[in-house]
């Protein structure tokens, strides 16, 4: 499911890049991808407000670039290797280093770098960490997707990037639980109206399509 779906996005990340960002997104990535596929991708569900190799003027007048932009909390999220960002650098790129954050603080983003090793050895606390930051960033006011349980979440993003409607299999397989929990987790959604039904059927409801409030309590 990533591979299919960061295909179409990175397809359409280059399509809209100019020359110099095309650049960027053509040289080696695995560690943007890494991060992508195991934290961003798995918490926020979804690659929309997501500009990958994100582009400004630093503050003496350079381009730099962020790994991942995340436009609805203008955080930028970066995947730092050992030896490229400690082992290895120059007095140079240290202070380089250091006028990058500074510009990321006077434009007003917030910097969420991640270590390679982390990615790769802690990737669930990587998560939760993630998880907590947005739900305080998006505690504000009414509903947001991490004032829901976790398979309530996961049916929800799973929902929307099935492009029909959900069906109670479709709930079973997401979760790899059985249809009477599943069938509790569709209720729930339901009930607080994330999903509605789909055609007339008067005593069972069997397909549901996410509601705009539910897309809206996701991203």
């Amino acid at each position: 499911m990533f591979e299919k779906q960061f295909e179409i996005y990175f397809n359409e990340q280059k399509r809209s890049a100019n020359p110099r960002r095309l650049e960027m997104l053509q040289k080696n990535l695995t560690g943007e991808i890494k991060l992508l596929k195991d934290v961003l991708w798995p918490v926020i569900g979804t690659f929309d407000d997501l500009e990958m190799e994100y582009e400004m003027i630093s503050l003496t007048g350079i381009r730099i670039y962020g790994d991942f932009f995340y436009k609805a909390f203008r955080i930028i999220f970066e995947c730092e290797g050992f030896v490229s960002h400690a082992e290895t650098i120059t007095r140079d790129r240290y202070d380089f280093e250091k006028m990058r954050i500074r510009t990321f603080a006077q434009n007003g983003y917030i910097f969420y770098p991640y270590s390679w090793d982390d990615l790769d050895k802690r990737p669930e606390v990587c998560r939760r960490a993630l998880y907590a930051l947005l739900g305080r960033l998006g505690s504000s006011g009414g509903v947001t997707q991490f004032d829901l349980t976790v398979n309530e979440r996961e049916v929800l993003r799973y929902a929307l990037r099935l492009n029909r409607p959900i069906r109670l299999d479709d709930a079973c397989y997401c979760l790899q639980l059985g249809k009477s929990t599943s069938a509790v987790v569709l209720k729930s959604l339901y009930n607080k109206a994330l999903i509605q039904s789909v055609g007339n059927g008067v005593h069972r409801i069997h397909t549901y399509e996410v509601t705009e409030k539910g897309r809206q309590t996701l991203f």
